[in-house]
């Protein structure tokens, strides 16, 4: 049982930096989180005071309801992996999985039975007898990794684990650690300014701006359902595109007028925007759910000048243009575009967010979390 309780935790420097804000996060047992957000938004600070590597200025850290604000790090049974390895150059691979045993003096057989599961479990049973200078950087990864393993901890810390990987490392890597969690079943807790890490591992995500959460919730929750502007440019890749437009009453239903353009507005989304009539909003539209085509005399498709093209193998991403605001479009391979090119797009309106103009909170309603996001 490992349940991690963060309550109104923050961090002030010399006073008046606040760097971690009221943080108010629950990590169930056995959950995998992931703090994600732009650098210097307080994700790792926050882990940091976890671990028990930075003090809490204010709030309260319980782990199975025990408060450990004052507890050492060496008593708090959590293990943290680190974006630069940390290994002891001069150790071997064994030797490194082993010293935090030793430190421990536990016993020689135990330590030798742990190191050799963990090795085991993560395919370095060959590199053992290396120095970390010997190995590549997934395998000196995979070190890191046994050695946190090895100490049985009841959580978990990754700190930007694979930030020093180059890009198809990386995506072996993120699977090879989704696979480790289910066969440790563990509480884990990871940091990473990459969203697709998040998406394609976490449980739940937990999204900081200026050390101040913005939204909590399962990938696909917030994916679908962001809370705010900057969550929904933040999560998903391509982001979400933004169009300013101004809310029109026509007829009963809701026009978006973009100046160049008016589509309509879904009808379950027009009453909520009803009350910003004559107002400007937000506008936003996932590159996917711009689909080609469309019928300039029905007012549902919009007008746009190709200005980038970049084939992507299993996808094209057109970077588009108005007279005056810029989107992207994921299309499927198999047209060609070039430079110039005018077309129409039919958005999707049923899936498009829309975003209060000075706030930049969501105008509609987020709906009732289902059983699968608890």
């Amino acid at each position: 049982m490992a349940r991690v309780e963060l309550k109104g935790i923050s961090k002030v420097y010399d006073g008046s930096i606040r760097v971690v804000d009221t943080v108010d996060v629950v990590v169930e047992d056995k959950e995998f989180v992931a703090f994600v957000g732009p650098s210097g938004c307080g994700k790792s600070t926050t882990l940091r005071m976890i671990a028990g590597l930075e003090d809490i200025t204010e709030g309260e850290l319980l782990i199975d309801g025990e408060l450990i604000n004052d507890t050492p790090p060496k008593d708090r049974n959590i293990a943290m992996v680190f974006q630069n390895y940390a290994l002891y150059p001069h150790m071997t691979v064994y030797e490194n999985m082993a010293f935090g045993l030793r430190i421990k003096k536990m016993k020689k057989d135990d330590i030798d039975k742990r190191v050799r599961e963990a090795a085991k479990i993560l395919d370095i049973e060959k590199f053992l007898d290396r120095k970390p200078k010997a190995l590549s950087g997934g395998q000196r990864q995979r070190v890191a990794l046994g050695r946190a393993i090895v100490r049985q901890p009841k959580v978990f810390l990754f700190d930007e684990p694979l930030s020093n990987l180059d890009a198809k490392l990386r995506v072996q890597m993120r699977a090879e650690l989704s696979s480790l969690r289910r066969r440790l079943d563990a509480t884990m807790i990871y940091v990473t300014h990459d969203q697709a890490e998040a998406m394609t591992m976490a449980d739940k995500i937990v999204v900081y701006k200026d050390g101040k959460v913005q939204q909590i919730g399962p990938p696909l929750r917030l994916y679908n359902y962001p809370a705010n502007k900057f969550v929904a440019g933040f999560i998903g890749s391509p982001p979400m595109n933004f169009l300013t437009v101004t809310v029109v009453e026509e007829d009963g239903g809701v026009m978006l007028d973009e100046g160049s353009f008016r589509l309509p507005a879904y009808t379950e989304h027009a009453e909520h925007l009803k009350k910003y009539a004559d107002k400007e909003v937000y506008l936003s539209v996932r590159p996917e759910d711009l689909i080609l085509g469309g019928d300039p005399e029905a007012k549902n498709s919009i007008p746009l000048l190709v200005s980038v093209v970049e084939p992507l193998g299993a996808e094209t991403m057109l970077r588009l243009n108005t007279k005056t605001q810029d989107l992207v479009a994921r299309m499927p391979p198999n047209r060609d575009f070039t430079v110039n090119e005018e077309l129409r797009f039919t958005p999707r309106m049923e899936n498009a967010r829309y975003f209060d103009k000075e706030t930049e909170f969501a105008i509609l309603p987020q709906p009732e979390p289902q059983p699968q996001d608890a």
